[in-house]
């Protein structure tokens, strides 16, 4: 008999038998507030009807119709929709299945329109599990650890971490874009570097926003030296952080490639990147392609998800909804010295637990979470030391269900 690979690790020990909105119901028909929403990509809750009712349709109709062999009318009716909420600029699109897939798609492309080799990314940044986006991330050793050597071309410069380094917002940025200047002229020169590549929330490591002035900074030096500007907006797009995209906290920071996936679809697998005619038309023929990206289903339900976005007003509800939850945390952080900081945007918010002596307090972290879910509340952890715990609630979440996650964390880290 086979069985599940040993490496996969369970967050939480619940085994779910139907998901209903916020909720998730175990094999026992226990219910719990999931404040996980699949890592942030149900954002319409689990099983929403109208990207149910729109699958469903799409299954009994066309399940697959591989894009480059035939085309089919929700990829093109979902390349159109996109228009809508894409910056004006980023006017082609190129689907696929992964987050990884898509960051690989974006370096392919960067690196084929600039004749340039070297991408920088930036200290604790996520950007997936395949070779290529493995080597550009640092969020944790899990994700590099044994597969080396890595892919060559990549340099990494500081994050404006500001918690981290114990400075202010304006210190942490003023620090990193002056080590990115000096990486530009010493390991990392200019007239190589195609792209620089930037979580608008540093997702895996620790859930720290990307301050406006950072991402400004970067666009700057990008166009200064003509350098593309990748927004991997894999777990900050379609509405989580109180914006539709991320980076539109920052004001002039449109990136020149913005990379989707997670809650595009509903929980379907489908990814993206989006860029101008000019840009998208460099990349070498044949170098874009797959068997199973912009599959019919899953365009069918992120067309369903735009829908019940637009409809239900969800962009607004993440941005109002994530202050509830950001105060109502720091209410339960003044009661509790461990948890150190608590930050984020829209439904998207990191409690960081530390020792008195500022240390990370995996330990702590960790007991939290796992009471958490004793209690029925659904949360994961993350941060190179596993000390903070997120919460990623799906869009829908109302204020009473805030309310009674924020109580239900206040009981577990009591516990």
């Amino acid at each position: 008999m086979a069985q599940l690979s040993p490496a996969l690790k369970q967050a939480t020990p619940v085994q779910v038998a139907r998901g209903e909105g916020v909720h998730v119901v175990d094999t026992a028909g226990r219910r719990y507030l999931d404040f996980t929403a699949g890592i942030g990509v149900t954002s319409t809750g689990h099983c929403h009807p109208k990207v149910v009712a729109a699958a469903q349709e799409q299954v009994a109709t066309l399940i697959h119709g591989q894009y480059t062999t035939v085309m089919h009318q929700p990829l093109l009716r979902l390349a159109e929709r996109l228009g809508d909420v894409l910056p004006s600029a980023l006017d082609r699109v190129f689907f696929l299945n992964s987050g990884s897939e898509a960051v690989e798609a974006s370096v392919r492309l960067a690196r084929q329109a600039t004749g340039r080799s070297t991408v920088v990314a930036f200290d604790g940044g996520f950007h997936g599990r395949t070779m290529g986006a493995a080597a550009l991330t640092t969020s944790g050793s899990k994700i590099r650890a044994g597969i080396g050597p890595m892919m060559g071309g990549v340099a990494f410069a500081p994050f404006p971490y500001a918690f981290r380094y114990g400075w202010t917002e304006e210190e942490a940025v003023a620090f990193s874009l002056r080590e990115l200047d000096r990486l530009l002229i010493t390991a990392a020169p200019a007239a190589d570097v195609a792209a620089f590549i930037v979580e608008p929330v540093l997702g895996e490591g620790g859930y720290v926003p990307t301050p406006p002035a950072f991402l400004a900074g970067l666009r700057e030096r990008a166009d200064a030296h003509g350098i593309l500007l990748i927004a991997d907006e894999v777990q900050t797009g379609f509405g989580r952080t109180g914006k539709f995209w991320g980076h539109q906290h920052a004001e002039g920071a449109t990136p020149d490639i913005l990379i989707t996936a997670k809650g595009l679809a509903s929980g379907f697998p489908l990814s993206g990147i989006a860029a101008s005619e000019e840009l998208m038309a460099k990349a070498w023929p044949g170098s874009q392609g797959g068997t199973y990206g912009g599959n019919a289903v899953a365009c069918a339900a992120a067309l369903a998800t735009l829908d019940v976005i637009e409809e239900e007003g969800l962009v607004a509800n993440a941005a109002e909804q994530g202050l509830r939850l950001r105060d109502g945390l720091q209410k339960v952080a003044a009661d509790h010295p461990g948890i150190a900081d608590v930050r984020g945007l829209g439904l998207m918010v990191g409690n960081e637990f530390c020792t008195p002596d500022g240390a990370p307090d995996t330990a702590a972290a960790t007991r939290a979470h796992a009471a958490a879910a004793e209690k029925g509340l659904l949360l994961l952890t993350c941060g190179p030391h596993g000390n903070v715990v997120r919460m990623i609630p799906p869009l829908i979440v109302k204020a009473e269900q805030v309310d009674e996650a924020v109580g239900l964390w206040a009981e577990a880290v009591r516990a």
